[in-house]
């Protein structure tokens, strides 16, 4: 509750997003604070779109605010109150949000983008919110990232590796990723206007199109990307084919990305870089605040939760839970 915006990420489908969401929002039922909810993209279905497989429901509480499309708001079981009805729209319709005057469930469907998280997130002040909680998405296909919010709980687990030592590795990647050094804060605020493309920044902070569209021709235009300095801005995703090119110009780079779920890369490939006396910045960065542990996998495989859990503290020095043992 001491930030204004956390979002809940799962690192792999099954690793406890939801269940950790409906944790948090049972404990809030029982303090006296105004929270939010909405979702990147669409979440609190009974079933996973993408396995068939059965997913717990979202459970809102009398008096908490939600943020969903009006498709969904048709579809609640709960009752509640529309506080507003949203200009912005998704494929699923007008944002509505309401108050929820009892408990029951919704499906979420918030804005597609993260200038529109943004926008909701700043436009809860009015509705006297203390924290608005994101539902947040990894997924390349997603146009929102989770790092809009001032702080993010990551939820991993079983799902993306069942060997113990593996899984504390990968999860602690993400956690490299998520507290990449912030690029300062007025030229921040320009390259988030930056829709596409490949950009470099020069000594006095001018931006300048390389006009080269896409990181795949850039074996083309070798000449043309140190024109101005050795400080780039990729506004799109970024590969370890990108890495690797900049890292054998031997230039010591700067590479500046839009936030952590654009890079797409590997541990190996992302060291290798960062070893070459390069270096990555990231626009918009969140505050890992804690971390939950599913140590049951889709498989059955179930791992030892106290181990998981001890191993996981020692290398993030974040708190971490499994919440379904709470």
């Amino acid at each position: 509750m001491s930030h204004r915006s956390v979002s809940i990420v799962g690192l792999e489908k099954n690793t406890g997003k939801t269940e950790t969401l409906n944790y948090i929002l049972n404990r809030l039922r029982t303090m006296d604070v105004q929270v939010a909810l909405t979702s990147i993209g669409v979440d609190g279905e009974h079933t996973d779109s993408v396995t068939r497989t059965p997913k717990p429901e979202i459970t809102l509480f009398d008096g908490m605010i939600f943020v969903t499309s009006e498709k969904h708001y048709s579809e609640r079981k709960i009752t509640s109150e529309i506080l507003e009805v949203s200009e912005m729209r998704t494929a699923l319709g007008r944002l509505i949000t309401a108050r929820a005057k009892s408990w029951g469930k919704v499906i979420l469907s918030g804005p597609s983008d993260t200038a529109g998280i943004k926008r909701l997130i700043d436009g809860m002040a009015r509705f006297d919110v203390q924290t608005t909680i994101v539902d947040g998405a990894l997924s390349r296909l997603s146009l929102a990232s989770p790092a809009v919010t001032e702080a993010m709980v990551l939820a991993t687990g079983a799902a993306l590796s069942a060997n113990i030592p593996q899984l504390v590795r990968e999860t602690r990647f993400v956690q490299q990723l998520i507290e990449l050094p912030a690029v300062e804060t007025k030229l921040a605020g320009e390259l988030q206007t930056i829709k596409g493309g490949i950009w470099a920044i020069d000594a006095e902070d001018r931006l300048h199109d390389l006009e080269i569209p896409s990181v795949f021709l850039l074996d083309k235009r070798e000449e043309d990307i140190f024109r101005f300095g050795t400080r780039i801005y990729v506004s799109g995703a970024v590969s370890d084919k990108l890495l690797s090119f900049l890292r054998i110009q031997n230039k010591n780079v700067e590479l500046a990305v839009g936030d952590f779920t654009k890079l797409f890369v590997s541990q190996k490939e992302f060291n290798a870089f960062l070893k070459s006396g390069n270096s990555i910045k990231s626009v918009l960065r969140s505050k890992l605040i804690a971390v939950t542990v599913n140590p049951l996998s889709p498989s059955g495989f179930l791992l030892d939760s106290d181990t998981l859990q001890r191993e996981m503290k020692k290398a993030l020095n974040v708190p971490v839970y499994d919440v379904k043992n709470m």
